[in-house]
């Protein structure tokens, strides 16, 4: 479910792959059975190509590796948190339309 412009990240490399990256990272925590989460990929996967080399997306699956979402403290999905520095920024909670991800996005650079 990622492409080559969005990344899959878990337990093991969220630190090295997302709070020690050198330009803002957007996570999208979610569940292959989580309906919402799979309406939002299409405009996730556009916006990744759209801020290519400015943002890196990530994918985290909750149900693979729970340990990062407990620490960040998800309770719903498809949750999306914007680091930048090591430190969330910017947070989104359930299903929003592209322009409102983009926004944060925008937002955060």
């Amino acid at each position: 479910m990622a492409s080559d412009k969005i990344q899959i990240v878990g337990d093991a490399n969220f630190e090295s792959d997302v709070l020690q990256a050198s330009v803002p990272v957007l996570v999208d925590f979610w569940a292959t059975w989580c309906a919402p989460c799979r309406a939002i990929a299409p405009s996730i996967e556009a916006l990744a190509g759209e801020y290519d080399g400015r943002v890196r997306f990530a994918k985290h699956n909750i149900d693979d590796d729970p340990g990062t979402p407990t620490r960040f403290e998800i309770r719903s999905i498809p949750t999306l948190l914007l680091f930048k520095g090591g430190k969330v920024v910017a947070q989104i909670i359930g299903a929003q339309p592209k322009a409102k991800i983009e926004e944060m996005i925008k937002a955060a650079l």
